[in-house]
C-alpha cells in the first residue's frame, strides 16, 4: 500500500514540476510556475518521509533539513540580484558534490561482502571503508555490471559538475577583493587535448571498473574509480576556467544541465524514480537553454564547453582613436526626452548593480503620462543570468506587455527618438556586426544606434565584460551620461 501511494506522489510530483518549468516560460505565469514547484518539492519530501523505516533516520534527516532550511532562508536574505549568478553556481556545485558522495556509497554498498582493503591493514582509511562497506545492502547479481556503469558515470558527472561550479563561481564573484579565478580565460599548452586525454582515459578507467568486476563475491576495484574521480575534478576546473567571462552566461545554463543529469544518475543508483525524472526535466531544459543562449550570441556550444571563446583580447583602436565622446547632464537628458513621442529603454548588468529599477519604473511612469510611447529591449544574455533583467523590471512592477525581447523590437530602433542605454555594454555593441575582426563579432546584438539620439549611461568609460571598446560612445547620434544609474535616472525624474 505504501509503495503505491509512494509511486502516486512522485508521479504528482513530477508532474508540477512540468507545471513549474512551464510556468516560468513566462513572465504572466512565473509566480505560478514557482509556486508549482514548492508544492511538488513538498509532496516528494513528504513521500520521500514516509519510506524512512526508523526514527533514527527520520530524525537525521529532520535535522538536515533544518540546518539547511536556515543556511537558505539567510542566503536569501542576504544575496543582492546581482549576486544570483554566483549563487546559482554555488548551489550547482552542491548537486555535484551530492552525486559524487552516492556514488561512493552505492560503491561500497556494492561490494559489502568483499572488503577493498586488507581488514589487518593498519590503515585508518581503510579501516573506516571496510566498517562502511560491511554495513551497506546486497544487490541482484544480474544488476551489477549495470550498477557499475551507473556508479562510475555518476561520479564522474558529479566531479565534473562540483569543481567546474566552484570555478564559475570564482569567475562570476566580481563583487569581492579577493577573486580566486579571473574572468580572463585560462590558456594552458594543448588545452583541447588536455580535455580529449581526460575523457579517453576516465573511459578506459570505466571499462577497467567494469571488467573487475565478480558478481560472485560482490567486489570491484576501487582504483580505477578513484583516479577518475581525481580526473573528473581537475577536468572540471580545466573545462570552466579555460572559458572567458564574455561566455559565463552559457557556462551557467550548461553547469544546470550538468548538475540535471548528476541527479538523474543519482536517481539510477538509489532507484529513485522521482529524481531520475526530475534530473532529466533539469538536465534537459539546461540544455536547451545553453543552446539558445550560444544561438543568442552567435557561439558554437561545442566550442564553448570546449574552452574555445570568450578570450577578449584589448580592442585594437584606442579611445581616442575611435573619436570624442559628447556627454549630456541629468537635466539635458530630461529636455530630450520631452521632446521625444517615442522611448526604448535598454537595461543591462550596470542597472542591476546600481538597483536602479525602481527609478526606471518611475521615469516610464513619468514619460507614459506625458503621451511619450515607452517600451523595453531585453537583450537574451543581458546582465550574467538569463531572464536578470525581466526580473528586476517585474520586481519595479514595470508592465509586461511593453518589455520585449530582440526579436521582437531590433526592428523598431529605426523609428525611435531616444533610446536609454541604462548599464549595457556588450549586448549594444556596434562592432558584432560591424567589424569582423572583434572577439563578439556575429553576437546578434540590440541594434539600438540605429535611433535617433542614443544615451548610454555609464560609470566610466572602461569596456564591457567581455573586455571589448565600444564604438557605440563615439558615434554622432550618442551621448554619455555618467554616474551612479539611480541617482541619474531620478535626477532625470525630477527634472520632468
Amino acid at each position: 500500500m505504501l509503495v503505491g501511494l509512494t509511486h502516486m506522489a512522485y508521479i504528482l510530483a513530477a508532474l508540477l514540476f512540468i507545471m513549474a518549468l512551464a510556468g516560468l516560460s513566462k513572465q504572466e505565469t512565473a509566480k505560478m510556475g514557482c509556486l508549482s514547484g514548492m508544492v511538488g518539492m513538498t509532496v516528494a519530501l513528504v513521500a520521500t518521509f514516509a519510506q524512512v523505516e526508523s526514527a533514527y533516520g527520520f530524525a537525521a534527516i529532520v535535522l538536515a533539513m533544518v540546518c539547511g532550511a536556515a543556511v537558505g532562508v539567510y542566503v536569501a536574505r542576504k544575496v543582492q540580484m546581482t549576486q544570483m549568478p554566483e549563487l546559482i553556481a554555488c548551489l550547482h556545485s552542491f548537486v555535484g558534490l551530492a552525486a559524487v558522495l552516492v556514488g561512493f556509497n552505492s560503491y561500497l554498498q556494492l561490494i559489502q561482502a568483499t572488503p577493498i582493503i586488507d581488514a589487518n591493514s593498519a590503515d585508518l582509511f581503510g579501516e573506516l571503508v571496510n566498517k562502511l562497506a560491511a554495513a551497506g545492502g546486497h544487490k541482484q547479481p544480474a544488476m551489477f555490471t549495470t550498477e557499475l556503469v551507473e556508479i562510475f558515470l555518476g561520479v564522474f558527472i558529479g566531479a565534473v559538475t562540483f569543481t567546474g561550479s566552484i570555478v564559475a563561481y570564482g569567475k562570476l564573484n566580481g563583487t569581492y577583493k579577493l577573486r580566486i579565478f579571473k574572468s580572463a580565460p585560462l590558456s594552458l599548452p594543448h588545452g583541447n587535448l588536455l580535455n580529449l586525454a581526460a575523457l579517453v582515459v576516465s573511459f578506459l578507467l570505466m571499462i577497467w571498473f567494469v571488467a573487475s568486476g565478480d558478481m560472485a563475491q560482490s567486489k570491484a576495484d576501487a582504483f580505477p574509480l578513484i583516479a577518475m574521480t581525481i580526473i573528473a575534478l581537475l577536468f572540471g576546473i580545466h573545462l570552466v576556467a579555460a572559458i572567458g567571462g564574455a561566455d559565463m552566461p552559457v557556462v551557467i545554463s550548461m553547469l544546470n544541465s550538468y548538475s540535471g543529469w548528476a541527479a538523474a544518475a543519482s536517481g539510477f543508483m538509489l532507484s529513485n524514480d522521482l529524481l531520475i525524472v526530475t534530473g532529466a526535466l533539469v538536465g534537459s531544459s539546461g540544455a536547451i537553454l545553453s543552446y539558445i543562449m550560444c544561438k543568442a550570441m552567435n557561439r558554437s556550444f561545442i566550442s564553448v564547453i570546449a574552452g574555445g571563446f570568450g578570450n577578449a583580447p584589448a580592442a585594437k583602436k584606442q579611445d581616442e582613436e575611435m573619436g570624442e565622446y559628447r556627454e549630456l547632464k541629468a537635466p539635458e537628458v530630461a529636455d530630450l526626452l520631452k521632446n521625444s513621442s517615442s522611448v526604448i529603454i535598454t537595461p543591462g548588468y550596470g542597472m542591476a548593480v546600481a538597483q536602479a529599477q525602481n527609478a526606471v519604473a518611475s521615469l516610464t511612469e513619468k514619460l507614459k503620462a506625458r503621451g511619450v510611447e515607452v517600451r523595453f529591449a531585453i537583450h537574451p544574455v543581458a546582465g550574467r543570468l538569463p531572464g536578470h533583467m525581466n526580473v528586476l523590471l517585474a520586481e519595479a512592477k514595470v508592465p509586461y506587455d511593453i518589455v520585449f525581447e530582440m526579436d521582437e523590437i531590433n526592428d523598431d530602433f529605426e523609428n525611435t527618438d531616444t533610446v536609454l542605454v541604462i548599464g549595457a555594454n556588450d549586448t549594444v555593441n556596434p562592432a558584432a556586426s560591424e567589424d569582423p575582426s572583434s572577439p563578439i563579432a556575429g553576437m546578434p546584438v540590440l541594434e539600438v544606434w540605429k535611433a535617433r539620439n542614443v544615451v548610454v549611461f555609464k560609470r566610466s568609460m572602461n569596456p564591457g565584460y567581455a573586455g571589448v571598446q565600444n564604438p557605440l560612445f563615439f558615434k554622432e547620434n550618442s551621448s554619455m551620461c555618467f554616474g551612479d544609474a539611480k541617482k541619474t535616472v531620478e535626477d532625470i525624474v525630477a527634472n520632468i
